[in-house]
């Protein structure tokens, strides 16, 4: 992510050429240098672009960059990214995988005999249930927030106690989606050649049958409902209240070091900058809330993975064997609850049991990082093009300034 100084508005006020101290052979060369935008002090490193530019042209550009990468990041986590995300799942629910897939490059013959053998699409499936158990979350959060007052954002907790309303919420909404989330689950990792394609709105369907089948299920092995909740939602709680300490912490580091440089820089005003608001703030946070995020993918993948296989667990899914990347497997397990499949894997699949899949992760990060090195790229390349469009130099009124610099 591009990083921007701060640039001193004493800087723009004040022509270098009328320092009193500075020699007078140097006041034409000065002046000349500021208008043509080549203001570098024999003495100094270049710090910044020329003396024309806006006092907010470095906020602004900044904004418009930290913009880019929000929308390019959500697009990624919520849309491109699902790719990989049917990939980890198959792995990480398949109990009889001798491949882990722990590192990429194993991952990636496997997808070409799979696109070889079925559609291009076969690694979007299930993408219309995802978007539809994200959207039914976000209304569940709305439509509590509103009917209790809980706080339905981190930022509006104000007390203790109402961050503990908001992790209350954040449990509930969870909890009411549960059913969903397991029927979508199950359409992200049954294979296309084996299972009839499912209906847009069928994820509804199958999510309500779980809730009815709250008690002992009908359907074999499958747990109930309220026994795969528990281990969901702490999951998830969990992995939130640990993404929020980590981000701020990492905002608070990168803050403390962004200060630590500018008082460092020979034009650094102490008043100026406890005056004037910080206008990479929000780059700031975005840093900190990308790194929180990855962060937290890793640390709880192995936990991830036990909770995914007690979801699937009797619902009689067929999947892509990615062994191979030809053929199609059954899962076919017994697990009796969270304690029960985790002792289970290590015994049978050992600790990278709880990895399978890894490689997935490992691409759907590289990707996410990618993508927002290249957002990042091109509008700062289009900030910098735009830049002299937005200096006076080609009015009138710049003209006559200029000329009043060069001829006074």
């Amino acid at each position: 992510m591009a990083g921007f100084g701060d640039y001193s508005s004493n800087n723009y006020n004040r022509p270098y050429g009328l320092d009193p101290n500075r020699e007078t052979n140097d006041l034409y060369d000065t002046r000349y240098q500021q208008i043509y935008g080549y203001h570098t002090p024999l003495n100094e490193e270049y710090q910044g672009p020329p003396l024309v530019m806006d006092d907010t042209s470095e906020g602004e550009t900044s904004t418009y960059v930290t913009t880019a990468i929000s929308v390019a990041s959500l697009l990624t986590e919520n849309l491109l990214s699902h790719p990989f995300i049917v990939l980890r799942r198959q792995c990480q629910v398949h109990n009889s995988l001798r491949n882990y897939h722990v590192v990429p490059y194993t991952l990636l013959p496997v997808v070409v005999r799979l696109h070889r053998r079925q559609e291009f699409t076969t690694l979007w499936k299930g993408i219309g249930s995802t978007c539809i158990v994200k959207g039914l979350n976000l209304a569940v959060e709305d439509i509590i927030s509103k009917g209790t007052g809980w706080p339905k954002e981190i930022n509006k907790c104000s007390s203790v106690l109402q961050f503990l309303q908001h992790l209350t919420l954040k449990c509930v909404s969870l909890a009411m989606i549960t059913p969903f989330y397991s029927a979508s689950l199950v359409e992200t990792v049954q294979s296309d050649i084996a299972s009839d394609k499912p209906a847009i709105l069928d994820v509804f369907r199958e999510g309500f049958m779980r809730i009815l089948e709250w008690g002992t299920p009908s359907r074999g092995r499958m747990l109930p409902i309220w026994a795969i909740v528990l281990p969901t939602v702490g999951f998830g709680i969990a992995k939130y209240f640990s993404h929020l300490t980590l981000r701020n912490i990492t905002f608070r580091i990168l803050r403390f070091q962004q200060r630590h440089r500018h008082e460092l820089s020979p034009n650094y005003d102490m008043n100026q900058a406890k005056n004037s608001p910080n206008p990479l703030v929000e780059d700031l946070n975005l840093k900190a809330n990308i790194f929180s995020f990855i962060t937290m993918e890793i640390i709880f993948y192995p936990v991830e993975t036990i909770i995914h296989r007690l979801h699937i667990q009797g619902t009689r899914t067929i999947i892509d064997n990615l062994d191979t990347g030809t053929s199609v497997t059954p899962i076919l397990t017994g697990y009796e609850g969270f304690m029960d499949c985790y002792n289970t894997t290590i015994a049978k699949e050992g600790i990278g049991g709880l990895y399978k899949g890894f490689g997935a992760l490992v691409l759907q990060l590289a990707a996410h990082l990618a993508i927002i090195k290249f957002t990042t790229f091109v509008v700062s390349e289009m900030s910098n093009l735009l830049k002299p469009a937005n200096t006076p130099t080609n009015s009138d009124e710049s003209v006559s300034s200029q000329q009043k610099y060069l001829f006074n």
